[in-house]
């Protein structure tokens, strides 16, 4: 490796873990519900608390993960608390003591809205408390993520042709609207739903290597990589009916390049050599469909094309996960085009997503160039992509250093 790349490393690394720090800073002040418990379910683009908006299941569970991994790896006290404040919440609120699971959604003050069991939502949870027990070694931590595998796994494992069914009711019932938010098409399968029961095995079974765990995540990367990739554009297909047959022409770039290193990482977990040589072969190849198709001239990532048509808004979480894809597709082939897509990434997301004033990311930059007013903090918007990619990239640059 040449000095200048060496530098450039070296200077990413430092300006990262800058920013994660004045992040993670931005979430202890201002997600706090110091009025109703919990966390705020909104904050607006100037900072201010909407103290009566909704609370959201993911964003929550999100909070959770976000700073249980924060305290693994940096062992700040007030990390710790904030980890544990959103365990207690989880736990006192969100679950459901009668059916099992966790609602999709409270109000301000903690009462259940929306108490059907979305999968993409148990997901995150199983995500959540098996990286809160990583950090605090809780047995109930592990044990709740392990019940929620197998409430997954009676309910929405598809026997007849693999996979996992959308949402449910609160009782487990079949559901008439399965979608996951107003933007999703309401089918029997998503590519989403499946990314994050992916990530959620993958972090179980770090801590809990059982066996019909290590089954299932086989069969999911197997999954993934034959019913969800399109093979000929090495793009995640979205939507399906239960047999697999597509149902969109949609290509979404964020999740492109998320999954790419996801799979990857899931197959390096699990230990399995053929999984690892044909995830990295996936993962090489949908970075690269990313890098030639869904960027632009300044390096961040466009949203998506639909039929056809690009959607050129500059969403911030696509943007926290190509740096993290880009570094991957880096050090699975030592193309220098990808850690320079890396770099590129980064200086965007610098520039333009992160609030230099009063502190965390924009949601977008639109179409126009201008920044979106959409909320720092909603349903949808918590530290996890952009956290997440702040700890990977540190410690993917020290891998590559070393």
């Amino acid at each position: 490796m040449n000095q200048k790349v060496k530098s450039q490393l070296l200077e990413l690394s430092a300006a990262v873990a800058l920013e994660k720090d004045r992040l993670l800073d931005f979430w202890l002040k201002n997600s706090p519900d110091k009025k109703s418990g919990g966390f705020i379910g909104e904050l607006t683009i100037n900072n201010q608390p909407v103290y009566e908006a909704d609370k959201a299941l993911i964003l929550n569970s999100r909070i959770l993960w976000s700073f249980a991994n924060a305290y693994r790896l940096d062992q700040k006290e007030e990390y710790l608390v904030m980890a544990d404040r959103a365990a207690n919440y989880l736990l006192d609120n969100f679950e459901d003591k009668e059916y099992g699971g966790f609602y999709w959604l409270l109000d301000y003050q903690g009462q259940p809205q929306k108490t059907k069991k979305q999968i993409y939502g148990q997901a995150f949870c199983i995500y959540a408390f098996s990286e809160y027990y990583r950090a605090t070694e809780k047995d109930w931590a592990l044990k709740k993520a392990v019940e929620l595998f197998g409430l997954v796994e009676n309910y929405s494992y598809d026997t007849e042709d693999k996979g996992y069914f959308e949402a449910f009711a609160r009782d487990w019932s079949p559901l008439a609207n399965m979608s996951l938010s107003p933007r999703d098409l309401n089918v029997a399968k998503s590519m989403n739903t499946h990314l994050h029961i992916l990530e959620a095995y993958t972090n179980l079974y770090r801590i809990w290597p059982d066996p019909d765990l290590e089954l299932k995540l086989k069969e999911l990367i197997e999954v993934t990589l034959n019913n969800i990739v399109d093979q000929t554009g090495y793009n995640f297909n979205l939507f399906f009916d239960q047999d697999w047959t597509i149902r969109d022409n949609i290509v979404s770039y964020g999740h492109d390049i998320e999954g790419s290193w996801l799979i990857y990482e899931a197959a390096e977990i699990l230990g399995d050599q053929v999984s690892l040589k044909l995830t990295e072969e996936y993962a090489l190849k949908m970075a690269n469909q990313v890098f030639k198709n869904g960027r632009a001239a300044d390096g961040s990532l466009y949203y998506e094309l639909k039929n056809g048509q690009l959607d050129q808004e500059k969403h911030w979480w696509p943007q926290a996960e190509a740096v993290i894809g880009f570094l991957n597709a880096y050090q699975l082939s030592q193309q220098e085009k990808f850690l320079s897509a890396a770099f590129a990434s980064w200086q965007f997301i610098s520039n333009n997503l992160v609030d230099q004033k009063q502190g965390g990311w924009f949601w977008s930059v639109e179409q126009a160039g201008t920044i979106s007013n959409q909320s720092k903090i909603n349903p949808w918007k918590s530290p996890y992509h952009n956290s997440r990619a702040c700890y990977e990239v540190i410690q993917r640059v020290e891998k590559i250093l070393n």
